[in-house]
Parts: structure tokens; C-alpha cells; sequence
């Protein structure tokens, strides 16, 4: 290398500086301008060899090194993932303001104070329920079935296994969830349901029904999350049953126990249905409605990206919400225009619809959230309309009385959004975890490459949720209907003709009209 400089120079001679005079250079200048020039050779090659060992080791990304963090980078990651899980347990929260709007809108004026009375105890018994029995069945360790420890969260770690996230903030944001399917539940018994009566099945469905065959899902040692793993139920179907954020988990165990109270008690006094010669009777006040439907579409921003429990997966957090977005957007417009071109009120634009169309699409999507394309999302949000409508009127053609449409919004689009993963999981992404995506195991369903697994998963895994939570809710409430009064489940006939609210609360929602 330095005889090659040496050549260099005997060859240039001399060196002209600009317009100026030619330079001669001496032997000596010569060997000097020679060992600057290959001094700064070997430094380059030094440089270069310390960038190819020290650079990789600096990004840590998978193709070069793993990810190492010290004692003061996790302590850091693990405060930004309890920060959002908190934010995102407040915004979940929040959901109940717009379940007391969108029920009490669509609820008759005389039953408007029951409905929040409602609302409202539901929400502390849950609390307390959850805190002493509730979260130790569905997320403490057990077996396949049930959790059996950490009951009044006694004896549990200072953080949720791996997550990273403590344990009470771990509660807080499942409380949430569980307080979203029991208000799902009032929903479709709306007028005609004892107050006390409520407090007996809300007892049952808050502390054993959702926190129990949840933990079959969620639980670290579910059934249906351990299938397909070796020893354990459909090893050789080689997947596990996924519902991201609850479309099965939350919803259909919220809507399918709707079903079941909804049969149990029967339609309303006086309501005459189409097949018969009547219609649904009419919400009093589709305000309240409305707002309430956005007030959830809002929360749903918790429910769904904060499902991540970690801030660190930014990309999985912004794909989940731009998709929840976006299913909202389709499951209204399919739902609305399905209602302008074939509903009773043909060539209108019906607002209960629209509603319950954007509901529909946020309820499909929470399960396949994180795995889908945005167009994906669109598709199913769109399908979950569909579903939603023709939901609607099937129950009507069954003459079940379900108020505010919480069986085809919760109970049949969560199933369908939760089978609709193997069809639309694109195989990109795997799974996130708290310092990040790791997208080494993609998701792939039937339209996306993928082959019958993960859609055979889900369908055993929705099912078997949907059928053992009606089987169960219908022996509850049938039980509760047989007590006698005023503890049995469907109130006297002249409460309900005279109005709950009166008669069961004595106030009335609107006392000057």
C-alpha cells in the first residue's frame, strides 16, 4: 500500500497549485505526503472494522443482535406501558357514560331512571366482585377451566407475569372490560326487569359467568389458549384460539347472555311484532342515542389499541386504531344503506340502524385487530353490518324483544368478527409483547395465503364460548325468574304498564313533562 503512494507521487512530479507557478517537490516532502497518506489508509480501515462490530450491536434489530436493556431502559419501558394501560383502562371506563346514553335513548321515557340505575349499580357491584373474586378466576393460574388464586388479590406478584405491568394496573384495565359486559347484558331486558332481580343476575354473569369461561381464553392456562400446543386440546391443529381484545371474550359473552335473559323474560307488555302485525317500539330519544354511540366509539380507543399493554409496539398500537376506525366507518354505512334500500322506513336514512351498524363493525373488529390490513378491517366492519341488520330482524321474526339490538350488535358480531380472523389475518404481524412486536410467527388466514387452522380455531373457540355462556345464563336466569317477588326477574304487570321508573325508583327522568 505505501510503495503504491510512493508510485503516485513519482508520477504527478510536481504539483501545480491553482494559476500559480509549478512546485517541485523534494525526496523528503515526498516520503512525508507518502506516510500521511497511508496513515490515514490504515486509520480508515480501523474505523471501518470497529463500524461492522459495534453498529450491529447499536440497532439490536433481529437479523443482528437481540434486544438487550439494562436495568434503567426496562424500568423506563415497563413505566410507558403502565402509563398507557392506565390511560387506556380510563378510556375504556369511559364506555359507560355511552352505554347509559345509547340504552337510555333507546329505552322508553317511563324506564329512563332504570336504566341508569342500572347502569350505574352494575358498575360497583362489578367492582367489588372483580376485586374479591372475579379477576383471581379468570387471570390467576389454575387449570384449563378457572383460576384459584389471588382471591381479594391476595398473595399476587407486583406485576402480570411478563407484561412487565403491575398487577393493580393489570386490574383496573380488565375491571373495565367487565364492566362492559354487564352493561351489555341490561341492554336487551330493558323494561320489564326488576331492580333487584338485575342485582342477581348481574351477580352471577359479573363474578362467575364472564371472569370464568374468560379464563378458558385469557387465563395463562385456558384450554382454548394452550389449544393446539403439544398435550393439550387439538395439539395437532397447531393453533391457539386469539381474541385480541374481546369480540368473543367481552361481547358475545355479553350478548349471548342478552339472549338468554331476553327469552327467559319475554317481550314487553304490549309489544306487537312484524309478523304479527306490529314494530319495534320506538327509542325516546334518539339523541342521547347518537351521543352515546359515539361516546363508545371513543372508548373503543382503549379497548382496542390499549389491548397492547405496551407503548413501546408503536406500530401495532397505530394499526389497531386506524382499523378500528375503519371497521366503525363500514359496519355504519352497510347497516345504513341496508335499512335506506329494504327497511320498514324504505328510501330513509333510519339513525338506529346507522348506530348500531358502527357498533357492529367496533365490535368485529376487536378480536382481529392487531392481525388485519386496513382494507381487511373495512371488509369485515362492512360484513358485521350486515350482520347486525339481518340479526335485528331475525330476532323480530322470533318475537325476542331486545330493546336496544344488543344480541346482533354484541352476540353475532362477535362472533363474526372473532371467526372473521382466519380469513383476513394477513400474515405480517405475530404478536406483541412489551418491548415491542415480534412478527416471527405471522398470522395468516384463508385469503391471505394461510391454510384452514386458524380459522378452525376460532370457530371452536367462538362456539364453545357462545354455547356453555347460554347454556349457563339461561339456567340463571331462569332461576332468578322462578323467586318470588320482588326478587324474580320480571317485575309485576302494573309496574310495567304504570313505568319502572316510578314504581321501582320513585323519580322520574323527566318529572315537568
Amino acid at each position: 500500500m505505501f510503495s503504491a503512494t510512493l508510485d503516485s507521487l513519482r508520477k504527478m512530479g510536481t504539483k501545480r497549485y491553482s494559476s500559480g507557478p509549478t512546485v517541485q517537490l523534494t525526496k523528503a516532502e515526498k516520503w512525508r505526503y507518502g506516510l500521511t497518506i497511508f496513515t490515514g489508509k490504515i486509520l480508515g480501515v480501523i474505523i471501518i472494522l470497529a463500524a461492522m462490530k459495534m453498529l450491529p450491536g447499536m440497532i439490536a434489530t433481529p437479523a443482528h443482535a437481540a434486544d438487550t436493556f439494562t436495568a434503567h431502559e426496562t424500568t423506563l419501558i415497563n413505566t410507558a406501558n403502565t402509563i398507557w394501560t392506565l390511560v387506556a383502562a380510563f378510556l375504556v371506563f369511559g364506555m359507560q357514560a355511552g352505554f347509559v346514553m345509547l340504552e337510555a335513548g333507546f329505552a322508553r321515557q317511563r324506564e329512563t331512571v332504570n336504566v341508569l340505575m342500572e347502569c350505574i349499580f352494575d358498575t360497583c357491584l362489578c367492582g367489588l366482585l372483580f376485586w374479591g373474586i372475579g379477576y383471581a378466576f379468570m387471570f390467576s393460574e389454575g387449570n384449563g377451566f378457572i383460576g384459584y388464586h389471588w382471591f381479594f388479590l391476595q398473595g399476587a406478584p407486583d406485576t402480570y407475569f411478563t407484561t412487565g405491568i403491575p398487577i393493580l394496573a393489570h386490574w383496573i384495565f380488565q375491571y373495565a372490560f367487565a364492566d362492559t359486559c354487564s352493561t351489555i347484558v341490561s341492554g336487551a331486558m330493558i323494561g320489564r326487569t326488576s331492580f333487584r332481580g338485575d342485582i342477581l343476575y348481574s351477580i352471577g354473569i359479573t363474578g362467575f359467568i364472564y371472569p370464568i369461561v374468560g379464563h378458558w381464553a385469557w387465563g395463562p392456562d385456558g384450554f382454548l389458549a394452550l389449544m393446539g400446543t403439544p398435550g393439550h386440546l387439538f395439539a395437532s391443529l397447531g393453533q391457539g384460539f386469539r381474541d385480541f381484545a374481546g369480540s368473543t371474550v367481552v361481547h358475545t359473552i355479553g350478548g349471548i347472555a342478552s339472549l338468554a335473559g331476553a327469552i327467559v323474560l319475554g317481550p314487553r307488555l304490549g309489544r306487537v311484532f312484524k309478523r304479527d302485525g306490529g314494530g319495534p317500539m320506538a327509542p325516546h330519544n334518539l339523541t342521547l342515542g347518537a351521543l352515546g354511540t359515539f361516546l363508545l366509539w371513543f372508548g373503543w380507543y382503549g379497548f382496542n389499541p390499549g389491548s397492547t399493554l405496551s407503548a413501546v409496539d408503536m406500530q401495532g398500537i397505530g394499526r389497531v386504531a386506524t382499523n378500528t376506525t375503519l371497521a366503525a366507518c363500514s359496519g355504519g354505512m352497510a347497516a345504513m344503506y341496508l335499512a335506506l334500500w329494504f327497511g320498514d322506513t324504505k328510501g330513509k336514512f333510519d339513525l338506529a340502524f346507522t348506530c348500531n351498524g358502527v357498533l357492529a363493525g367496533l365490535v368485529a373488529i376487536t378480536c382481529p385487530c392487531y392481525w388485519v390490513s386496513p382494507l381487511g378491517a373495512i371488509i369485515l366492519g362492512a360484513v358485521a353490518g350486515i350482520v347486525v341488520y339481518y340479526g335485528t330482524l331475525l330476532l323480530e321474526y322470533l318475537r325476542i324483544d331486545d330493546p336496544i339490538g344488543a344480541v346482533p350488535v354484541h352476540g353475532f358480531a362477535g362472533i363474526w368478527g372473532t371467526i372473521s380472523l382466519g380469513l383476513f389475518a394477513c400474515g405480517k404481524y405475530g404478536a406483541t409483547g412489551p418491548t415491542g412486536a415480534d412478527n416471527s410467527a405471522p398470522v395468516a388466514g384463508l385469503f391471505y395465503g394461510g391454510d384452514a387452522s386458524v380459522l378452525k380455531a376460532q370457530m371452536i373457540g367462538t362456539f364453545s364460548i357462545a354455547i356453555a355462556t347460554f347454556i349457563i345464563a339461561f339456567i340463571l336466569m331462569w332461576i332468578v325468574k322462578l323467586l318470588p317477588y320482588p326478587w324474580k326477574l320480571r317485575v309485576e304487570p302494573e309496574i310495567e304498564e304504570g313505568g319502572l321508573d316510578l314504581l321501582e325508583h320513585g323519580s322520574l327522568a323527566y318529572p315537568n313533562q
